[in-house]
């Protein structure tokens, strides 16, 4: 097979023509790096490796874009770049990111934890649910809640000033303060204990 002509596309992509036909687009920066030229001959063997670098490299772009925005789990990263590339160099990029330090699990999962924790004042139960849902060992998830130590009373105290501050005193209001601190994990002893010192009424 001969390279016929390489052409210029949006997004950082050639068109590239292949005895005298439109084959595929590849990373522009990707097929510049490689040997290949106009003229080119290239096997089906060679042409795998440069559609795979290609890939990689793609994959590799959009790992740094996404956690350019906010910090990512593996977990988490490696499924959204694996949205728009093939699973081993969406698996290729993020280990690439991890070796750059760009990807750390429990770094990640610490200041996730104190968010959930001590900024919107999630239970300890319903913050391993969210590390969890994001990629992270539930053993790591465990070790750093344990090291936080939240007190589900008074950070539903806190909600209740705060987040549930002007929810109606009747029945209907109790009732969806309830249901949105359960979501958040808090035991039904914890949410009686303060809703009826907060209502001055025993609701459970």
């Amino acid at each position: 097979m001969k390279i016929t002509d390489i052409v210029p596309a949006r997004k950082k992509l050639s068109k590239i023509y292949i005895d005298g036909e439109f084959a595929l687009k590849l990373d522009t920066e990707a097929v510049l790096a490689s040997r290949y030229t106009v003229g080119s001959e290239i096997s089906d063997d060679e042409l795998k490796e440069l559609i795979d670098s290609s890939n990689e490299k793609r994959a590799k772009e959009r790992a740094l874009w996404l956690i350019s925005y906010r910090d990512h789990s593996r977990k988490e990263l490696e499924e959204k770049v694996g949205r728009a590339a093939d699973a081993e160099s969406a698996r290729k990029a993020v280990d690439r990111m991890e070796e750059l330090g760009l990807v750390n699990d429990e770094k990640y999962a610490r200041r996730l934890a104190d968010e959930l924790i001590n900024v919107r004042h999630f239970s300890k139960r319903g913050a391993r649910y969210k590390l969890t849902e994001k990629g992270i060992d539930r053993e790591l998830a465990d070790e750093i809640l344990e090291e936080l130590e939240p007190d589900p009373r008074e950070h539903i105290e806190i909600l209740m000033e705060t987040k549930f501050r002007t929810a109606p005193r009747d029945e209907k209001g109790k009732r969806r303060v309830v249901a949105a601190l359960q979501r958040m994990g808090y035991g039904w002893s914890d949410i009686n204990a303060v809703i009826a010192n907060y209502f001055e009424e025993d609701y459970i």
